[in-house]
Formats: C-alpha cells, sequence, structure tokens
C-alpha cells in the first residue's frame, strides 16, 4: 500500500519542485511571467474540464466567465474600495448565477445549440463592458487596481505573484483530483459516455449538469480575479471568442478529463505562440497546423501520447528482463 501511494506521489512532488525552483534557476521575468499567466489559464481550464471534458457539455462562453470575474472583482476593489481577498465574496457569487444561468439551458440544449448559447454570453458580456462605460470605463479598461495582500505584505513583483498563483493551482489541483477521481467525477464521466443509462442507474442528471456548470463557473470567475491582480488592469479586447476557443484547445491538447492533461495544454498554448513568433506573420498558420494535427491524429492529447510512451517501455522491460532469465 505505501509503494502504491509513493507511486502515485512521485509525479506530483517532482513537478512541485520544479515549479518551485524555477523562478530561483530562471531569472528572467518574462518567462516568469508566460508562467503566471498559463497558471491563471489553468484555472479556467479545470473549470472548463468539468463541464466539457467531464459531461461533454460544449461550453464556448469561458472568456465570458472569465471576464466577468475579472470585472466583479475590480469593480468591487477601484469603486467602493473593498480589498482583493473581500472581493472574492461577490467573484464567487458571480460564478455561482453564472453557473445556474447556464446550467438551466444545458438540461433542454445540446451539441451546436448550446454552443451557440455559452458564445452569445461571451459577446453580451463584452458589449455591455464596452456599452456602460459609465461604470467600467468601457474600451478604456480599469486601471490601478489595488495588489494583493497577504498578513500585511503586498504582492508586487512577479515572482511574489507566481508563488502566490502555485499556491493556488496546488490547493485547485487537489480538489480537482478528488472530484475527479471520486463519485461525482465517475458519475460526470457516465454522464457524458450515456446519459440514459446513468438516469437508469440513479444519476440526477440535472443535478450532475448543473454542478459542473457551477463548479466552471466559479473557477472561471477565479481565474478573472488571478488575472486582474496580475496585471492591476482589465481591458475589454482581452476577453474575446479567441480566448475562449483557446481553453477549449488547452483542455483537447492535454488531454480531456485528466487535471496533468489542463496542465500540459495550459503551458503549452501559452507558450506554443510565443515560441513560434520568430516565424513572423506565418506563426499563426503553424500554430493552426500543430493544433489541427493534434486533433485530428492524437484525440486523447498530449498525455494520452505520454502513457502510450509508459506502456511501450514497459512492455520492452518485461520482455527483456523475461529474456535475461
Amino acid at each position: 500500500m505505501l509503494k502504491n501511494i509513493a507511486k502515485r506521489s512521485a509525479l506530483p512532488v517532482i513537478l512541485l519542485i520544479v515549479a518551485v525552483l524555477f523562478p530561483i534557476v530562471v531569472h528572467n521575468n518574462y518567462y516568469i511571467q508566460i508562467c503566471c499567466t498559463s497558471m491563471i489559464y489553468l484555472v479556467a481550464v479545470y473549470g472548463l474540464n468539468f463541464i466539457t471534458g467531464m459531461t461533454g457539455q460544449t461550453n464556448l462562453g469561458t472568456a465570458g466567465i472569465f471576464a466577468l470575474g475579472a470585472y466583479t472583482s475590480a469593480l468591487f476593489e477601484t469603486v467602493l474600495g473593498w480589498n482583493a481577498w473581500l472581493s472574492l465574496i461577490p467573484v464567487i457569487a458571480m460564478g455561482v448565477i453564472i453557473g445556474f444561468g447556464l446550467g438551466f439551458p444545458s438540461l433542454r440544449l445540446q451539441g451546436i445549440y448550446l454552443a451557440l448559447t455559452t458564445i452569445a454570453l461571451t459577446e453580451i458580456v463584452r458589449k455591455v463592458i464596452l456599452a456602460w462605460s459609465s461604470l467600467t470605463q468601457g474600451a478604456l479598461g480599469i486601471k490601478q487596481i489595488p495588489n494583493i495582500s497577504i498578513f500585511g505584505l503586498e504582492i508586487k513583483t512577479t515572482t511574489q505573484y507566481y508563488y502566490f498563483a502555485l499556491v493556488i493551482i496546488v490547493i485547485l489541483s487537489i480538489i480537482c483530483s478528488r472530484i475527479i477521481k471520486g463519485k461525482w467525477g465517475r458519475i460526470m464521466i457516465a454522464v457524458k459516455d450515456n446519459p440514459e443509462a446513468a438516469s437508469t442507474c440513479g444519476a440526477n442528471i440535472v443535478t450532475i449538469k448543473l454542478t459542473a456548470f457551477v463548479i466552471a463557473a466559479i473557477l472561471g470567475c477565479l481565474a478573472g480575479w488571478m488575472f486582474c491582480h496580475n496585471y492591476n488592469y482589465v481591458n475589454p479586447s482581452t476577453f474575446t471568442m479567441d480566448m475562449s476557443i483557446n481553453f477549449v484547445i488547452m483542455m483537447s491538447l492535454g488531454g480531456a478529463g485528466n487535471i496533468y492533461g489542463c496542465m500540459l495544454g495550459a503551458l503549452a498554448i501559452t507558450l506554443l505562440p510565443e515560441l513560434l513568433r520568430v516565424f513572423g506573420e506565418y506563426y499563426q498558420i503553424i500554430y493552426a497546423l500543430i493544433v489541427v494535427t493534434f486533433a485530428v491524429f492524437l484525440p486523447g492529447g498530449i498525455t494520452s501520447l505520454i502513457k502510450r510512451g509508459i506502456d511501450f517501455l514497459k512492455v520492452k522491460l518485461r520482455k527483456n528482463a523475461q529474456a535475461t532469465k
């Protein structure tokens, strides 16, 4: 039993050590900032994974959820003078409202119709932010959002924010992993694979879908809260359909329904455009080709490729061990 626990814990511990040492080894703020952005996006992808990856509901409105979380926090702090931690209350409340608001239509809508509904959310949110300039400052965005303070220590530098985001990621990874591997995770997958059979076995489809949407919306709003404190500025031009599509690509490229897949996808899609900028105006074409190649030839994502490699090595080692006997 202890041996199995050690095996399961080895990879998370190694990843955590690498993450902790990264800013110490790499002193370039640019790369540290990219990792901060990747971790913020990972929170939103964790949420999307519950809706699309596990329950099979199409959601292309994550950018709208993200925007509402960011603007809720920014407005409560700049207009009402709340601190960052206190603003988490309305941010989470906003996530619950969005979750139920999107969850109920999902009980009647499927496929392209649900996708269009979630697309509409992103566009409506962006248009409202632009039009309601007396409150949101319109296209100018909201500036001078206060930094987060922990026990009187204000998080100002990129490295400080990196470690702050890392703590949140560790906590959320543990919670999401427990949900995915637990009863709720198994029921969500059953609903995705065969909702009729899951309902026959006693699963409450309504509760499962609503729960998935509420969790996803809360995590999406939390990601927006983290985003506005990372940059101390929010602007509606950030929260477009491209952002929503990128979240879906992150989940799919890494491997849907998998914590490690979400991590790999968020990091890869955040880094890839930066690495491909050496190709100038052709970088978007190359980026699209890479994504399409993975979608066609590796629908299970990067994690499925890694799993195949590990299984292949295990077979080879087993055969070599048998040959030496």
